[in-house]
């Protein structure tokens, strides 16, 4: 049984970088889908590794860590022998970049995207577009507008905003939106430079980028951060089409559901921890999870 231990649902943003690194470094590990401790029986279980409740925490052998960027460092080191020698880089002034970066992704990038996604999550899907026909932000009349069009009835006059919640969500899209754009004009000045980052090569100040980067490269209300910017839209094609992420965001959608995987959760079921065994040779097991 692999000695790295992932607790967590592949679906958060802290769980899917420690996720892609893994299979980046091709380190063997074991996958305990976080879901599996709900209930007041098997909850303690897990709060005796999480006191906290947070929704990461990773084990390798006797070392215990939960925050995700940590952890990136820690497998690059500890494994540095094995899978993408370059996720670290190589010498003091490689690895003093990938820090510079992997920290702006930390200060500067985390918070705004992860509220852009939350916000976009309680937002009706028509909206926001990018801009008013007055080439400005949003306001409580496109809300009202868009509401309409949604149902199919025009709005009458002097319409309200649909919500409160609505007006408040809009509110912190657009703010997180400039705050984005920007960090993505600095962006797209450094990777005129360089083909990614830290440098030439795919690095974890790159990686870090990936989950919550996803989900807005992903939403047409969003895409256009990505999109308009010729280097960072180059940059993005290349990071987020590589097979690692490719298998984590597979991971997302579920475990394997072929028979051998079913005779497994079976016997982990009996143990209480549902659990998913994930070998170096993840590009196999991804062959095989398509064809269910």
């Amino acid at each position: 049984m692999a000695s790295v231990k992932v607790f967590g649902s592949p679906t958060s943003a802290e769980v899917a970088r420690v996720l892609m690194c893994l299979f980046e470094k091709d380190v063997e590990f074991q996958l305990i889908r976080v879901d599996a401790y709900r209930g007041p029986k098997r909850m303690p279980q897990y709060l005796k590794l999480q006191p906290h409740g947070e929704a990461l925490t990773f084990e390798d052998e006797n070392l215990t860590l939960s925050e995700s960027r940590g952890i990136l460092r820690h497998i690059s080191h500890k494994y540095a022998k094995q899978g993408n020698p370059d996720l670290i880089g190589m010498g003091a002034l490689e690895r003093a970049s990938i820090e510079q970066w992997l920290q702006t992704e930390a200060q500067s990038f985390d918070a705004p995207s992860a509220e852009m996604v939350y916000s976009l999550a309680l937002l009706p899907p028509n909206l926001p577009k990018q801009q008013n026909d007055n080439g400005n932000g949003f306001n409580g009349r496109d809300v009202a507008v868009g509401n309409a069009n949604a149902s199919g009835k025009r709005a009458p006059a002097g319409s309200q905003p649909a919500s409160a919640q609505e007006e408040e969500m809009l509110k912190l899209y657009e703010q997180r939106k400039k705050d984005l754009e920007k960090l993505l004009d600095i962006y797209e000045q450094r990777l005129e430079e360089a083909r990614y980052l830290a440098g030439d090569n795919f690095t974890i100040a790159d990686l870090s980028h990936l989950p919550n980067a996803d989900r807005l490269a992903s939403d047409p209300r969003s895409r256009r951060l990505f999109d308009s910017r010729k280097n960072v839209s180059r940059w993005w094609s290349d990071v987020s089409s590589r097979e690692t992420w490719q298998y984590v965001k597979s991971l997302q959608r579920g475990p394997c559901t072929d028979a051998n995987a079913k005779n497994g959760q079976q016997q982990q079921q009996q143990h209480g921890q549902p659990a998913e065994e994930h070998s170096k040779n993840y590009q196999q097991q991804q062959q095989v999870q398509q064809r269910y």
